[in-house]
């Protein structure tokens, strides 16, 4: 069991460095606008202090974590241009190694709430 605990340790600390590389490689210069996009998306939704899909709910409260976020950086990672991504990890390496505290997209959050809210007055509407 410890050995299970000891896996998914370490890939949650390698899915938290991959969505900081994916956050340098938006702001790199070089990256293409596509790849671009998919980082922006998958990084306001990774610092995003609030998820699609809360985690109180049973098994639909993971699934975003364990699977939408991982296929979202997969996905990134595979369009990124090779040199982008190197430099980008280089980067996330060194932030990594300078103890900074992670940033938080509030703006994410906000978008977050709205799909909540739009859904909830969808489905509001449906019933009246």
């Amino acid at each position: 069991m410890k050995h299970l605990l000891d896996r998914l340790r370490g890939w949650a600390r390698k899915l938290k460095q991959q969505t900081m590389v994916l956050w340098f490689c938006f702001q790199h210069p070089q990256t293409p606008w596509l790849p671009k996009w998919i980082s922006v998306f998958v990084v306001a939704y990774a610092l995003s202090p609030i998820d699609l899909i809360p985690d109180f709910i049973p098994v639909l409260g993971y699934l975003d974590d364990v699977i939408i976020l991982p296929l979202g950086i997969v996905l990134a990672i595979r369009l990124m241009p090779a040199q982008v991504l190197e430099d980008c990890r280089i980067k996330a390496s060194e932030w990594e190694k300078s103890h900074r505290k992670r940033p938080v997209n509030r703006f994410a959050a906000v978008i977050v709430v709205v799909v909540w809210l739009v859904a909830a007055g969808s489905l509001a509407a449906c019933l009246l």
